[in-house]
Order: structure tokens, then C-alpha cells, then sequence
């Protein structure tokens, strides 16, 4: 039997970068080889070269990024010689692209559908009432219901989830030979992630489309790929069958990665304290920190004209308490209501109906003084460590900035305050004079963390706070998080989509959908023997699953 030729042949790839401190190598000596109809992953954490590499296929690298040695033959022609008029040509029609972020990807300002069809008009595919009909028909293949409608609709009506539906759309559009898929799903909820996925590899098999998939999660590429290359610092480290490397890894970083990797099966990091038995024998009874009861808010939506408007209800009726110095998680998908729930928890949004009541008291009547102490007391992280700090300051000033506002110390002792936060956050003094674009993801997450510290706070809330995170970048901070609990005694409200991130440091669990918490209990319960069919379905759509199972 004859092996097939490969579609996509790389061999002794290096791209480098100028930079103001000189150059930065990001592929070093890079080989490898996709066949027709195959799907490749490659894995590795931020900076290890995988986006890098697809780049310099798709010749889309930045103005200070070139190709330095190795070519790049697709169908047999070198592109790592042809010129842009050939890449034109090539892009879109032989190599289509699905980008991570589609917000960015997107342009805000034109309908979904004209969208779709400029990338078919611009290819010569289709043109006019032609071209509108096939990205209609697009649409309705990547599962968006009432395509029509939805044609002529802005990005920013669509869900995350339905965004990256088009933009497999415009990827496959011109029915490419090669689709590079660039962490395609890594912002999204693991079912909507699961869906999409699914639909991408059936229509990549009807059009006997190879797919180059870039990844940071090694049980996704497992899953999904028939081969998976690992990337470390811009070489290759491991390769092979996608199965056999899940089961027996041979490199070091591999091996690093699978156990960083949050699993239903992982070790979790926090503790399970006994109750101290009062003298009758009883438990006695502890108030909790937060008391949520019947927590309700609705939005008023216009829909159509001016004068029309409906009401949606974001969360309906949650109740639940987050005892003092312990965990409590939120979890559930894109709109069900998650982070509405954090937002009124935080004040940052007054509840419809029913209370939050911290230490006892009302947080819905608070005005004034009583609000700014209470905000001192209850602080938030969010999901996007490189949007929730000031470029223009130092990582000092932004750690201060919490106590500078509420007066707490002489200039003196907030610089030993910050020094003393960066410490417990494990990273250097000198890491104050930095600016946010010197410091990597996790780091810009653990000055967030130290942020929050600052004012001594007695509940943290975590939105989505490691999703953007690489996996043994997202272990660190989980076990940061973890200590600093049993060290300072804080309560979290951790809010995810990510059940095997939240197996690993919750206490309790609450599953939210469509506004409503349906499933409670503590974390080995929920997960170990969910009660409800969402719950079961959010567990079994977790990558890898279907793999160990």
C-alpha cells in the first residue's frame, strides 16, 4: 500500500522576530507532515510557537516576524518563497482560517451575512443574489437556526458560541484543502465547545478537508486529532499517534501538561475541615458570610422599534450562602446567568427581587460610606488579565491603587504593603516597576489577585478567573488560590463553565441554567452522582471524556 502524499510538508522551519532587545527566535528547526483528510493538533502553552507556526504558513506573520530557514509545501508549491500575489490566491481558496477570538475577527460595524459573502466574492466563488444565497446556506451548515434572519443581523446580536459558528463558516467557505483552526473554542462553555467541534469534523469530513488544529489542551487534541505534535519553547518535543501520546507520554513537558490538566479525576486542592462538635454533641450553628435569598433580575430588552421592549430574566429565584473561608462555585454555560449573579453579589448591579445579605446586613440598602466600606470587603477578579490592568501604569500603582482610595496607610507603608502582597502572590519586589505588556498571562492574573488582597477582603469573586489561562499556567494559579484561602481565611464565589477546574477548588457546587439554580450540593456529590440531565451533560462534554471513559 502506497502512502498518500502530504498536503502540507514543513521542513526545518525557523521564524524569528526583531524586537527592541534584539532577536527572538519563536520556531526553531520545526518538521513535520499533515496527509489529506487528516486532522493534526498542535499543543503547547502561550509562547511555544504552535500560532507562530501557523502564521508562517498562511504567510500572515507580523511586519517584524520572518520566515529564517525550511519550507512550507502545500500541494507541492514552497510558500515560504511565493509571493503575495500568489498567497492571495492561495488564502481562503486552498487554506481557509477559523481565528480564536471572534469578536476582534469580526467587524462590528457590518451584518454577519455581508461578511460571509465578501469572503466569497473576494475568492471569486460567488457573487451577488449567488453569493447571498450560499452564505445563507453556510450559516445554516454550521447549525444557526433561521439563517435568513440571522443573515442580515450585527455580531454583537449573536452568542460567543454562534460568532465562532461563522467564522467556521467563512473558514470554510471557498471549501478549502487545509482549515487552520486556532484555538477555536477556548473561550467558549465545554458543551457549546462539544457542538461545535462536532460540526466542525463532520463537515471537514464531507469536504475531505484537512484540519491543522492549534490547541492548549491536550485531552481536546487527543480527543479530536488523528496525530498530535507538542511544541515547547519552538521546537518540537513529542509527536505521534494522538492516543498513544495520552497514554504513555515520553517527554517531560508532555507529561507536565497531562497532569496540569484539570480532570474530573484531578487531586483537589482544598480542604475539608471536620466540624467542631459543641458540648451536647451538635454542630453549632455558623452564620455564613453571604446569604442569598430568591435572587431575581430582569433585564428590559427592546426588541424592534423604540416603543417595544421585553423582559428578560437573566436569574430567576437563586438562593444559596458561601460560608466564611470556603468555596462556593456558579457554574454553568454562556447565559445562564453566572455573572449576572457575581455582578449583584459585587453591587455592581441591584437586584429585581429578593437580597444579599453580607454578615447579616442588606447590601441592596447600602448607600454612601456603608457601599465604599462593603466594596473594601468584597473584591472581584475577572476573566481577561491582559484587559483588567492599566497598560499605562506600573504593577506597583495598580497593586496601591485599592489603597490609595481608601486611605489605608502613609505613602511609606502602602510600597511595603505592595511588596508585601507581591510576596504572597510569589512574585518578585522588583516586579512592581513593570509595566502589564512586560509580564506574561498568569503573571498579569496574579497582580490582579494582589489587587484584591490589598484591602484585606473577607470574599473574593472569581468570574471566569483562570479560563484564559494555560493549563499548567491555570494549575499555579488554582493552587495559589488555594493557599491563600487556608493562609488568610477567604470565602470565594468562584464562577465558571470549566467543572473540572471547579472539582479542584470548590466546597460547594451550584449549576445554573437559564437563570435557575438546578442542581446544589457539595463538590465530590454534584460531581460524582449529578442528579440532573444538564449537570450530566455539562460533565460528559468535558474534552477527553469520551477518551478515558
Amino acid at each position: 500500500m502506497t502512502t498518500p502524499t502530504p498536503l502540507l510538508s514543513i521542513t526545518d522551519l525557523s521564524v524569528s522576530f526583531e524586537t527592541g532587545g534584539g532577536q527572538v527566535d519563536a520556531v526553531k528547526g520545526v518538521s513535520l507532515e499533515l496527509l489529506p483528510g487528516e486532522t493534526l493538533a498542535i499543543v503547547g502553552e502561550s509562547g511555544s510557537g504552535k500560532s507562530t507556526m501557523a502564521a508562517s504558513i498562511n504567510r500572515l506573520l507580523p511586519a517584524n516576524g520572518s520566515i529564517r530557514t525550511g519550507s512550507i509545501l502545500f500541494e507541492g508549491k514552497d510558500l515560504a518563497q511565493a509571493t503575495e500575489k500568489e498567497m492571495i490566491g492561495i488564502r481562503g481558496a486552498g487554506i481557509g482560517l477559523v481565528p480564536q477570538d471572534p469578536m476582534s475577527n469580526l467587524d462590528p460595524l457590518e451584518r454577519v451575512g455581508s461578511q460571509i459573502m465578501e469572503t466569497l466574492e473576494v475568492h471569486g466563488r460567488a457573487k451577488g443574489k449567488k453569493a447571498k444565497a450560499l452564505a445563507i446556506e453556510l450559516l445554516a451548515m454550521v447549525g444557526i437556526h433561521e439563517p435568513e434572519k440571522r443573515f442580515g443581523q450585527f455580531p454583537h446580536e449573536f452568542s460567543g458560541g454562534m460568532r465562532q459558528r461563522v467564522l467556521i463558516a467563512m473558514g470554510l467557505a471557498c471549501r478549502p484543502k487545509l482549515l487552520i483552526a486556532d484555538e477555536p473554542t477556548s473561550a467558549l462553555d465545554v458543551t457549546v465547545q462539544r457542538t461545535i467541534l462536532d460540526q466542525l469534523e463532520k463537515l471537514t469530513e464531507e469536504m475531505g478537508t484537512s484540519v491543522f488544529l492549534i490547541t492548549h489542551d491536550l485531552g481536546l487534541a487527543a480527543e479530536r486529532a488523528h496525530k498530535v505534535v507538542v511544541m515547547y519553547r519552538g521546537e518540537i518535543v513529542e509527536s505521534g499517534d494522538a492516543k498513544a501520546i495520552l497514554d504513555n507520554p515520553q517527554h517531560s513537558y508532555t507529561k507536565q501538561l497531562l497532569s496540569a490538566a484539570p480532570s474530573l479525576n484531578s487531586r483537589s486542592l482544598i480542604t475539608f475541615d471536620r466540624p467542631v462538635l459543641a458540648a451536647d454533641g451538635t454542630i453549632p450553628r455558623i452564620d455564613p458570610l453571604v446569604e442569598v435569598s430568591d435572587l431575581t433580575k430582569t433585564f428590559r430588552i427592546r426588541s424592534g422599534g423604540l416603543k417595544r421592549a421585553t423582559d428578560f430574566t437573566a436569574v430567576d429565584s437563586a438562593t444559596f450562602t458561601i460560608p466564611r473561608g470556603k468555596t462556593v462555585a456558579v457554574v454553568g454555560e454562556s447565559g445562564s446567568g453566572k455573572s449576572t449573579t457575581a455582578r449583584m453579589l459585587l453591587a455592581l448591579e441591584k437586584p429585581t427581587s429578593g437580597s444579599i445579605r453580607f454578615e447579616g446586613t442588606d447590601t441592596a440598602g447600602l448607600k454612601g460610606r456603608e457601599l465604599f466600606e462593603f466594596r473594601s470587603m468584597v473584591q472581584p477578579v475577572f476573566q481577561n488579565p491582559y484587559a483588567s490592568l492599566d497598560p499605562l501604569y506600573d504593577v506597583g500603582y495598580t497593586i496601591a491603587e485599592p489603597l490609595r482610595v481608601h486611605k489605608r496607610g502613609t505613602p511609606a507603608e502602602i510600597d511595603a504593603r505592595v511588596i508585601e502582597l507581591l510576596e504572597q502572590v510569589a512574585l518578585p519586589p522588583e516586579m512592581a516597576k513593570r509595566r502589564p505588556h512586560e509580564l506574561s498571562g498568569g503573571q498579569r492574573q496574579r497582580v490582579a489577585i494582589a489587587r484584591a488582597l490589598a484591602l484585606n477582603p473577607k470574599l473574593v469573586v472569581l468570574d471566569e478567573a483562570v479560563s484564559a489561562l494555560d493549563v499548567i499556567v491555570q494549575a499555579q494559579i488554582l493552587e495559589l488560590l488555594a493557599r491563600l484561602q487556608q493562609e488568610l481565611g477567604l470565602a470565594y464565589l468562584f464562577i465558571s463553565h470549566d467543572l473540572a477546574v471547579v472539582r479542584m477548588i470548590s466546597h460547594e457546587v451550584h449549576v445554573m441554567q437559564r437563570g435557575r439554580i438546578v442542581e446544589s450540593g457539595a463538590a465530590e456529590d454534584v460531581f460524582h452522582n449529578p442528579a440532573e440531565q444538564y449537570t450530566q451533560q455539562l460533565l460528559a462534554a468535558i474534552p477527553g471524556t469520551r477518551l478515558s471513559a
